[in-house]
């Protein structure tokens, strides 16, 4: 394969991204990606899906759905090749969510030893923090992880 060559066939791109042919297939029914037929039926992938195809398993990595990725990716134009711009642009997108995901997280592995506020009442502890079950007033599920104060 020459470095200029435009575009790959499904087992090249599978090769370069290290995504299985079958997942390249899925994300194209998906339309996260598009591909090309050759003249003898053939996916073939343009270099610039390479980039595309790595986003989508970074943002996975990340716990992105394949929907808010697609919406992302929705937003990169068609005519063209996106620019650095076009990329800046899309990661703009996520920035805010992943730093919301980022306080949850750290919120998680700061309380994940106390209370939660699940109603269980199953610790010793939890008669300090949810005695006769106070944070069901406040709803369903694990209460002071998704913000009510145990005070």
């Amino acid at each position: 394969m020459t470095g200029s060559k435009t575009y790959l066939t499904i087992g090249e791109t599978a090769r370069r991204t290290g995504v299985a042919a079958s997942a390249l297939r899925f994300y194209e029914t998906r339309g996260l990606i598009q591909s090309v037929r050759s003249p003898g039926n053939q996916r073939q992938y343009h270099r610039a899906m390479l980039r595309k195809i790595s986003v989508i398993q970074v943002a996975q990595g990340l716990g992105l759905s394949l929907r808010e990725i697609g919406e992302a990716l929705g937003t990169l134009p068609d005519q063209r090749i996106p620019t650095r711009g076009d990329w800046e642009r899309l990661s703009a997108h996520w920035r805010d969510q992943l730093d919301h995901r980022i306080h949850r997280l750290q919120q998680l592995r700061e309380k994940l030893s106390g209370c939660i506020g699940c109603g269980c009442l199953s610790l010793k502890r939890c008669a300090l923090y949810n005695a006769n079950d106070r944070a069901a007033q406040s709803g369903a599920g694990p209460r002071y992880l998704l913000g009510n104060s145990s005070e």
